[in-house]
């Protein structure tokens, strides 16, 4: 069920097929992350959406504006829901991430009870951007790893709009 966990570089060639609801909402994500990076953050976006289309949240990482390091975007949008919606209507919702979520988000995702996740860029391509070693990148979860410990059932699609998600990233990450 699980085969896609610990991806070796380029396991993901063959993006996940996405219908057109799903592109509109992941494209609204990354926008958010091109906003995050024109406000000199980390380029990551993320958009909640209810199961009858209303948004719910959406947010981009704020780390550099705010100093606070858990100030992911999934995490921010996933702090937007918890006080405003019943987890009976988030089980429903959709997280549309404009990368694959880290395990800190992932971890706030599992805990909110989303109950599915579409997102761009995977954590392989994205750790490729970043020029992180290959001992780097074995050390880190998958998201699906959490989601795999989750009691509750969460499914999850990604890598999706490849292109789309990535280019936010170019010349972003220069060390």
């Amino acid at each position: 069920m699980h085969a896609l966990m610990s991806a070796a570089p380029h396991e993901f060639d063959d993006p996940a097929v996405i219908d057109a609801t799903d592109g509109t909402y992941l494209r609204q994500a990354i926008a958010w992350s091109c906003t995050a990076r024109a406000r000199g953050n980390r380029p990551f976006g993320a958009v909640v959406i209810g199961a009858d289309g209303t948004l719910l949240a959406e947010a981009y990482c704020n780390t550099t504006e705010t100093g606070d390091c858990t100030g992911h975007a999934e995490t921010n949008a996933v702090r937007q829901l918890s006080p405003r919606f019943s987890r009976e209507m988030l089980a429903e919702a959709t997280i549309y991430s404009s990368a694959e979520p880290c395990v800190m988000c992932a971890g706030a995702i599992f805990w909110s009870g989303i109950g599915r996740v579409v997102f761009g860029i995977d954590a392989v391509r994205l750790r490729e951007f970043r020029g992180e070693r290959a001992e780097q990148r074995d050390a880190e979860l998958s998201c699906r790893d959490v989601f795999a410990a989750s009691p509750h059932s969460i499914e999850c699609i990604g890598p999706a709009l490849i292109g789309e998600a990535s280019a936010p990233h170019v010349g972003f990450w220069k060390s």
